[in-house]
């Protein structure tokens, strides 16, 4: 990450910000941790010209750090939260008619920006941490780009960030000016103690940490990537000694604000504290009296997975930058250290940064948001990193399936049910549906099987598919290990345990009774989670099967649902052209009609056909790319197949429609007349191309073969677009051809629009003063002078100066070339010629 110029102390960095702020609209701040930039930029903003009175609104990554920002705000000016300086997130607000700072949480400006795109009142925002490059935040600045270009130019935009490349955000900015600010962190002595072979991760963190107490003074920050941890250390150092007025605080995004707000509290006199946190303290806040920081190397993120349709919390190693973020955390207040629980060796094969969660997220939730925003296509808006456009298609598809969405992409009754429940939406419209059709036990039970990795294993590969046998296992308690042997399966008694207590969970939370639905219904429960997934067998040999969202599928090997017409996918392999199926459970006709009866379309298919090079009409019966009937359409209105032929065009381009030289005149003299006279139509290839409906569905009546189009009349068509009155200024403004003193009519080409050119023989303009002029009269032709061969000799719009000037040595070549042609001494007296004459004694 590169500054426009050497980093600069805090205090000098603040008046350059405030300058590039006041020049421009955006600006970035590249500020390491330490540099006191959440908190004192805001403040030095606060005077500001440009906010004239407004808010200035500073998003921070968590709603910990956006209550410590405000409150270190205010305890800087002396005031209390609320006052000058205030807050708001989720749940919570602090704000009053005085406040000008107010902090908030990404997710509170997305809902601010919902509600008022044109964010009146507030007069700049400020993206802090950025570089942790959340979902939310990206969309967040999304949303304030769009409404800084279409409703306030004048809105400020001032991105921070630590480790984030500032370069790009810049560009993405509209080349905003990039500030770089030095830190003023105390120096941290690094140690690398990875574990011993058998070590459990909390029984190292643990070790580590008493003999921090031991070695250091000062409070230890220590990072663990989950709640699961964060509780299991606390009780390891509970249960032994630690030193006198040591304290304990857990530290994460699910306790209370008063509970967190403890945890970053300076210790009083006398005690210590250790913080156990994950990676919510890792970025924004200072916790006071930290002198040791005790990184596991380890956090836990939310990773999509294509193959499974599921969101599963995955444990990951950190990047170099989120653990340069930790190491600073101990030099904040004093010198300090960090002790990292990795080999020294593998921090150069750590990821430089993480990944952009946009980029691996489900991105259902983020096609929800965007819908609520009444924005269906994300690329209206501007991304450093644009979702995914495959995977948000297939989101909002998934959607609308689900009935989260309706046909106009907006959020359906249903919709908002599924997301008030704690589940994905997938397996909570599942859930939801299998109540309701009197399967809600066999629903919890797939829906557990489904959340957890496979309980049985293939003894090589993965073995039988069919996910009945996993509910088998599940409810049969004395059968399941001969039951899945018989299919080359072995049972996880792990993952039955946990499947099982998830699933009787499940069943208490919904309220419904156990032994609701069999094994046999799970195809019709899997079918309602992943609607997406419903395949039909194709024809032919081998268990090869197209799915409704239009991939292929296939069973390999020998498989108890090879013969099955029709499946319902939980899980399958989206590395390959032809996915491999790994879970899937059988379907009927029947039971695809009862589930989605209300999503199979009958469709008049007029479309285009590439291979017959016609339109072809065809009566469908289908569910999304399976197509459950089809037979030929006979009465067919000639509008619709106008329509498929416009269609075809837009496709693959003006190109395949029959352009003649006039068609090509035609659109080269409106060209050049538009400028002259706006109510000229616009007849380049993207205008065109937009309005094919407007100006070509009414000629193609009666077609339905490419052959058809090929006799289309395009010059004269495009001629029926202008009125009478325009035509008749058409030939006034850009004539077809100009007259030459010779008599010859001289066609003018305007394929130039700011020089229409004549080709003329010199010899026919002899007596010729001026240069001739078009668009009555504003703009002069450029002349091609040519030789009686019709080679050219000079090109010229100041005929005037020509004659004057360069004629006469053009006239010493040519008589040279051409003696039998007069080349007079004075142009601009002699006749003018279309024809070879012998030279007389006038030259």
């Amino acid at each position: 990450m590169r500054a426009d110029a050497p980093p600069l102390p805090i205090d000098d960095a603040l008046p350059a910000l405030r300058a590039a702020l006041q020049a421009a609209p955006n600006a970035v701040l590249q500020a390491p941790p330490g540099a006191g930039k959440t908190t004192r930029v805001p403040l030095a903003l606060l005077d500001a010209s440009w906010l004239a009175g407004a808010r200035l609104v500073m998003l921070e990554p968590r709603r910990l750090a956006a209550r410590a920002a405000a409150a270190r705000m205010a305890l800087t000016l002396g005031e209390r939260v609320g006052e000058t300086v205030g807050y708001r997130v989720r749940g919570d607000a602090r704000v009053g008619a005085r406040t000008r700072i107010e902090v908030v949480t990404e997710g509170v400006l997305t809902r601010m920006l919902v509600a008022d795109p044109a964010l009146d009142g507030v007069g700049g925002v400020i993206f802090d941490e950025f570089h942790e490059r959340n979902l939310v935040a990206d969309t967040g600045l999304a949303l304030a780009l769009q409404t800084q270009e279409l409703l306030r130019p004048e809105l400020r935009i001032l991105v921070m960030s630590a480790t984030l490349d500032g370069a790009a955000v810049a560009r993405l900015l509209g080349d905003a000016r990039v500030i770089g600010s030095e830190g003023r962190s105390f120096p941290v002595d690094v140690r690398y103690v990875p574990p011993r072979p058998a070590d459990r991760l909390e029984a190292h963190v643990t070790r580590m940490v008493r003999r921090a107490l031991a070695e250091h003074e000062g409070d230890v920050l220590v990072f663990l990537p989950g709640v699961g941890e964060i509780r299991r250390v606390e009780s390891l150092l509970l249960a032994g000694e630690l030193p006198a007025g040591t304290h304990v605080a857990p530290l994460h995004g699910m306790l209370a604000p008063e509970v967190q707000d403890a945890a970053i509290a300076p210790s009083r006199a006398g005690e210590r504290k250790v913080v156990l946190a994950t990676s919510i303290a890792e970025t924004s806040l200072t916790i006071e009296g930290v002198r040791v920081v005790v990184d596991a190397g380890v956090a836990r993120v939310p990773r999509f997975s294509p193959a499974t349709g599921m969101t599963r919390l995955e444990t990951v190693r950190v990047s170099r930058a989120s653990a340069e973020q930790r190491r600073g955390r101990a030099g904040r207040v004093a010198p300090g250290t960090c002790w990292r629980l990795w080999p020294e060796h593998d921090q150069s094969t750590l990821l430089e940064r993480a990944t952009p969660e946009i980029m691996d997220a489900d991105l259902a939730p983020l096609a929800l948001e965007l819908a609520a925003a009444g924005i269906a296509d994300p690329l209206a808006l501007r991304w450093l990193d644009p979702p995914p456009a495959v995977p948000f298609a297939q989101a909002r598809q998934l959607l609308r399936e689900l009935a989260a969405l309706d046909g106009d992409g907006r959020l359906t009754a249903h919709g908002t049910r599924l997301a008030a429940l704690p589940l994905h939406p997938r397996l909570a419209h599942m859930v939801l549906a299998g109540r309701a059709r009197g399967l809600g036990a066999l629903a919890c039970d797939v829906a557990a099987i489904l959340a957890e990795r496979d309980i049985a294993r293939g003894e090589r590969g993965p073995g039988d598919a069919d996910l009945r046998l996993r509910v088998e296992a599940l409810r049969d308690h004395g059968r399941a290990r001969a039951a899945l042997a018989a299919h080359g399966l072995t049972l996880d008694t792990g993952a039955q345990h946990r499947v099982r207590a998830e699933a009787d969970r499940l069943r208490r939370a919904m309220g419904v009774r156990e032994g609701e639905g069999t094994p046999d219904d799970a195809g019709v429960l899997v079918a309602l989670a992943y609607p997406d997934r419903v395949a039909q067998r194709r024809a032919g040999d081998g268990a090869r099967y197209l799915l409704r969202g239009g991939s292929g599928a296939t069973l390999s090997g020998a498989q108890s649902l090879a013969t099955s017409e029709w499946l319902a996918i939980a899980q399958l392999d989206g590395q390959r052209h032809e996915a491999r199926i790994f879970l899937a459970a059988p379907l009927t006709l029947d039971d695809v009609r009862a589930a989605f009866g209300d999503q199979v379309e009958q469709v008049d298919d007029v479309s285009w056909d590439a291979t017959a090079r016609a339109v072809q009409a065809r009566r469908r019966e289908r569910l999304g790319a399976i197509v459950l009937r089809d037979m030929p359409l006979r009465d067919v209105d000639d509008a619709q197949v106008a329509r498929a032929l416009v269609d075809w065009i837009a496709s693959a381009g003006l190109g395949v429609l029959p352009w003649s030289d006039a068609a090509g005149v035609v659109r080269a003299r409106v060209a050049f007349a538009r400028p002259l006279d706006a109510s000229f139509p616009d007849l380049d290839d993207a205008a065109l191309t937009a309005t094919l409906r407007e100006w070509l569905a009414p000629h193609l009546t009666g077609m339905r073969r490419a052959d058809d189009v090929a006799r289309l009349d395009l010059a004269g068509i495009l001629l029926g677009r202008l009125s009478w009155a325009q035509r008749t200024a058409l030939d006034a403004i850009a004539p077809t051809h100009l007259t030459v003193p010779s008599g010859s009519r001289v066609p003018i080409d305007y394929g130039d629009p700011k020089g229409p050119v004549v080709a003329v023989r010199l010899q026919e303009l002899f007596g010729l003063a001026e240069t001739p002029r078009v668009g009555r009269g504003a703009v002069p032709v450029t002349l091609h002078l040519l030789s009686p061969a019709r080679r050219p000799v000079q090109v010229t719009r100041d005929l005037a100066g020509f004659w004057k000037t360069s004629y006469f040595e053009v006239r010493k070549e040519l008589r040279g070339r051409y003696p039998k042609h007069s080349w007079p001494d004075n142009p601009l007296a002699a006749t003018p010629t279309a024809r070879a004459k012998r030279r007389g004694g006038g030259h």
